[in-house]
């Protein structure tokens, strides 16, 4: 298995969990701050307008509950969620619902500013209760505690240098210190550092079977919360409008009481060991530009930036699949988060032969 992020420490837990024997390799340590998995604040919502997302969020939530018995802890915190703007088709969001059974309400902007006066809606709004923040740090922490529990091998600092043919599997070399490793099956959960992996000569049948995968960095921007609003019923939201927005509380991130706001586009197109971690000035402006038009009650000046990757498909679909002895879990697309104990799950139904859902990507499938 390499990639200790959220799809990685998923499948180790898992694997593990089900007694296939796993080696969880890492070049840096679970859940670094140079990945996709980091920090506390990630999305989790039900609201898609494919009823097969929907479902699949549905046995997600499942997963999050079982991983929060197991772990002991929280890791999604509900505060519900809000779909708006011309670009968010709202009666498909909400025939998805309806079939899955989940609970929504379809507001008119008035109705919404009554209950969220803080943001300024210009038209119906919907709200999924269901939806929440998930702590991404801590859930990678969580999972590979649980797949070390379970007998998995956890090795950090190892970072992939070789892959070539042994016998009936796989010889993987680290670059530097650290033992060779033989597995019959290699899982790649590298995320944005799947394209790079891949150009091994030995992986030019998966290289070929990929899809054209974006690297991006994204530009993600804090501010603090209004005046006398403490967070506690400050919900996620989705807005597609001249931006295509996402925003939710910040939890731990940025060291402070806020929440932060990014683009689920515009991001600049990288490599995951050539992004540079610095935050776009116009990215920044069109963010705060956003929060003046739409939070007229927050100080428009950020106290925090960062950056993050995406690594996205064409279609924005990710890949759980499997090319012979080789597993590809990855170009979450900026959306995968929500659904990482699941991802754990199509894993092992892939070692045991079995297949994902039809929904996801296939390796090799036309763009």
């Amino acid at each position: 298995m390499v990639g200790a992020g959220l799809a990685g420490a998923s499948a180790a837990w898992r694997l593990a969990a089900s007694g296939v024997e796993t080696a969880l390799l890492e070049a840096r340590t679970p859940a670094h701050d140079g990945g996709s998995s980091h920090g506390s604040a990630r999305i989790f919502r039900h609201a898609y307008a494919d009823p097969e997302y929907v479902a699949l969020t549905v046995r997600a939530l499942a997963g999050w509950r079982e991983l929060a018995r197991a772990a002991g802890t929280e890791l999604l915190r509900t505060t519900g969620g809000l779909d708006l703007g011309p670009g968010r088709d709202l009666p498909a969001i909400a025939v998805a619902l309806d079939g899955a059974g989940l609970e929504y309400e379809l507001l008119p902007a008035s109705a919404a500013a009554g209950r969220w006066p803080h943001l300024a809606f210009a038209a119906d709004v919907l709200y999924q209760p269901a939806a929440g923040v998930v702590d991404a740090e801590s859930a990678v922490t969580a999972m590979v505690s649980l797949a070390q529990a379970a007998g998995a091998q956890v090795r950090t600092s190892w970072r992939l240098a070789g892959v070539e043919r042994r016998g009936a599997g796989w010889l993987l070399t680290p670059s530097g210190e650290g033992e060779p490793v033989e597995c019959e099956l290699l899982v790649l959960c590298a995320g944005a550092w799947l394209p790079e992996l891949a150009r091994a000569a030995e992986l030019a049948p998966v290289r070929a079977a990929l899809p054209d995968l974006r690297v991006t960095q994204q530009s993600v921007v804090h501010f603090p919360f209004p005046d006398g609003v403490d967070g506690a019923g400050w919900p996620v939201w989705v807005h597609k409008d001249e931006l295509n927005v996402y925003a939710l509380p910040g939890g731990r991130d940025a060291g402070h009481g806020g929440f932060k706001i990014a683009e689920h586009d515009f991001g600049r197109q990288v490599t995951a060991t050539t992004r540079d971690g610095v935050v776009e000035p116009a990215a920044r402006q069109r963010l705060v530009d956003y929060v003046r038009r739409f939070l007229p009650g927050v100080p428009p000046e950020p106290y925090a930036t960062t950056t993050c990757l995406y690594t996205s498909t064409p279609d924005d679909d990710f890949i759980v699949d499997r090319l012979g002895d080789v597993i590809v879990v990855s170009a979450c697309s900026g959306h995968g988060a929500k659904f990482a104990p699941l991802l754990g799950e199509l894993v092992t139904d892939l070692v045991a032969g079995l297949d994902t859902p039809r929904r996801f990507r296939r390796l090799g499938s036309p763009p």
